[in-house]
């Protein structure tokens, strides 16, 4: 007897049929005629990345026990290991990277409601890429040292989830300025960046576009001090400063004055300085504003630990981003299942717990329900008493 929906099948919903749909049509012309639809595709990939499954062996093994189990799951074929290894070669990855973004614009707009870091009222953003290790036996295509091969994920996030904001998969030797070009700006956003993304012609689009960036600076780029402002050297803050830059090429792409600001981090024992094109800001807080980048190596972390990517179950260039793309797909609905279903706890402990009962038929509020026992009375009208004799 059917006694509900299971945790996968209540997590899965928060991806609309329909709107599937309408992507696969887009972007998957022959999904009609094949017998292994989209939408089990992306089911499949879903299923391996709540219940950690590692290979397509394990997949088939875990969907077939039961003749039932998958139809109440939601899939309408039988999942075998050629037929989704086929399916991650031939189906193109843009409609999994498209259903990516269409959930992150979902995400975002259920999370804009949490509190900023620092209490701006603008968007915060930290830009990174980090580096997806791939087996270079397997993977040749991926090479980008003659001994390594790799993909890069590149991210934007958005700090008030954090969720990311905008997302690309690349070649491992795609520089990460050049990335900028792709990166849409929000008038008014904050957008924080190490110094590998130094590229003046580009931040100057960041300018231009009215919002702001604080990134790290690069000691090879030459300038020269125009005005300092006094800061309080009690604290980290060493100096806050207005610079020219006065390299061969830097002027031509960054005639104005730039803001430099300086921190001794004590805990490290280093200096370090971030140039911004925001004025007003308190200097304390451009340095803060920086410290908050670590969020996104964070996610980064979690994102390499916590999601099913460190196994691949194909080796093409289309089955890896598939991968990639439907493990953030699924990643992006467990947030939205989180926040609509108004659970606090934190995203990572949410991730374990779903993962231990995605078969179970039980509201996902109840896996989080704390229940007070040190108030409960066990002695109730009706229950029969003993009496010595």
């Amino acid at each position: 007897m059917n006694a509900g929906k299971t945790i996968f099948s209540q997590v899965v919903e928060r991806v609309p049929h329909w709107e599937f749909r309408r992507l696969a049509a887009v972007h998957d012309h022959a999904d009609g005629r094949r017998q292994f639809s989209s939408w089990d595709h992306f089911l499949a990939l879903a299923f391996a990345q709540m219940t950690f499954r590692e290979s397509l062996r394990d997949i088939e093994a875990c969907l077939s026990i039961q003749n039932s189990l998958a139809y109440h799951l939601g899939f309408r074929a039988r999942v075998t290991r050629s037929t989704l290894a086929r399916a991650n070669e031939e189906r193109h990855w843009r409609l999994f990277a498209a259903l990516t973004h269409r959930l992150i614009d979902r995400a975002r707009r259920l999370y804009q409601d949490e509190p900023n870091v620092l209490d701006l009222d603008a968007p915060i953003y930290a830009v990174d890429s980090s580096l997806i290790d791939l087996s270079l036996a397997l993977c040749p295509w991926a090479n980008w040292t003659g001994s390594d091969a790799a993909v890069k994920l590149h991210a934007s996030l958005d700090l008030r989830g954090p969720l990311p904001a905008f997302v690309a998969v690349t070649p491992s030797d795609y520089a990460d300025m050049v990335w900028l070009d792709e990166l849409p700006i929000e008038p008014g956003s904050y957008y924080v960046m190490d110094r590998g993304y130094i590229d003046f012609r580009r931040l100057r689009r960041i300018s231009e576009a009215g919002a702001f960036f604080v990134i790290r600076d690069r000691p090879d780029v030459k300038y020269y001090v125009t005005a300092s402002r006094p800061v309080d050297r009690t604290t980290s803050l060493r100096s806050d400063q207005s610079i020219r830059l006065n390299g061969w090429d830097a002027p031509r792409h960054w005639p104005d004055l730039l803001r430099r600001v300086s921190i001794f981090d004590i805990e490290h024992s280093r200096r370090l300085a971030f140039w911004t094109n925001q004025w007003t800001l308190p200097a304390a807080t451009i340095a803060e504003l920086y410290r908050q980048r670590w969020q996104i190596e964070l996610f980064f972390r979690w994102v390499k630990h916590g999601l099913r990517i460190r196994n691949f179950y194909g080796t093409s260039p289309n089955a890896v981003r598939v991968q990639l793309w439907s493990a953030i797909s699924t990643y992006l609905a467990i947030a939205i299942t989180r926040k609509q279903l108004g659970i606090r706890t934190n995203l990572t402990t949410f991730v374990q717990v779903l993962s231990v009962h995605a078969l179970s038929k039980v509201p996902i509020q109840e896996l989080f329900a704390k229940v007070d026992t040190s108030q409960v009375h066990f002695d109730t009208d009706n229950q029969l008493t003993f009496k010595e004799l």
